[in-house]
């Protein structure tokens, strides 16, 4: 899923077919621009081409705004961790380091969604739509996890929950920290997706998985 800035401005009063989707793009737009907390309500109308009193019509605020494209972001980031992931075939190791790079990926490709998501300071609970879409994007994390630890020995198994934290919170810093579109990236004498995969490896084997699951 992607939206882009590039679409012309409809004139001001210009009624949306859907004004909802052209507010969230516009969003979008101002985030790329100015981070996701550097703009107004109005300046979303303005960019969607309505008058100040429109985006009224579907949001309380501006903070109500960026939940809903925190939402669409959930919902596009889902859709790539499924599809990398894709119920860990041809099997769980191959697949596990694809999640990986699709986490990168989505976090480079997708800067202003994942800004919404994450940097935003929007509480998942803003709305059961949000948390959701939160939980179904987690939940592919935790999916991973799960397949992965079913190679341990039952009584060594550590909780799924606990370990798709861990992953989420080395992909989440990573991405952060060096897999950036923008200035804010740090130098890397390697890919952000090379580091990533050498952490995982060290930490599956940290757990004791078998050779042919952690690498």
């Amino acid at each position: 899923m992607s939206w882009k800035r590039n679409e012309p401005e409809q004139p001001r009063g210009y009624h949306h077919g859907n004004l909802k989707e052209a507010l969230v793009r516009a969003a979008l737009g101002l985030i790329g621009e100015k981070g996701p907390n550097g703009f107004t309500f109005a300046e979303a109308a303005r960019m969607a081409g309505v008058s100040p009193a429109a985006p009224y019509r579907h949001y309380r605020d501006r903070d109500e705004l960026l939940a809903d494209v925190a939402v669409h972001g959930f919902a596009a980031f889902e859709a790539a961790l499924a599809k990398a992931w894709d119920s860990g075939k041809p099997d769980p190791e191959t697949a596990f380091h694809r999640l990986g790079r699709a986490y990168l990926a989505f976090a480079h490709d997708q800067p202003a969604f994942y800004s919404a998501m994450f940097e935003a300071g929007v509480p998942l609970d803003a709305s059961p739509e949000l948390r959701a879409a939160a939980d179904r994007s987690f939940q592919q994390l935790r999916q991973a996890a799960e397949t992965l630890i079913a190679a341990l020995p039952q009584g060594k198994r550590p909780p799924a929950l606990m370990m798709a934290l861990h992953i989420w919170a080395m992909s989440h810093g990573v991405a952060a920290l060096f897999g950036r579109a923008d200035a804010g990236r740090r130098p890397l004498p390697m890919s952000a997706s090379d580091l990533l995969e050498a952490g995982m490896l060290i930490y599956l084997k940290g757990l004791g998985l078998p050779p042919e699951q952690a690498g």
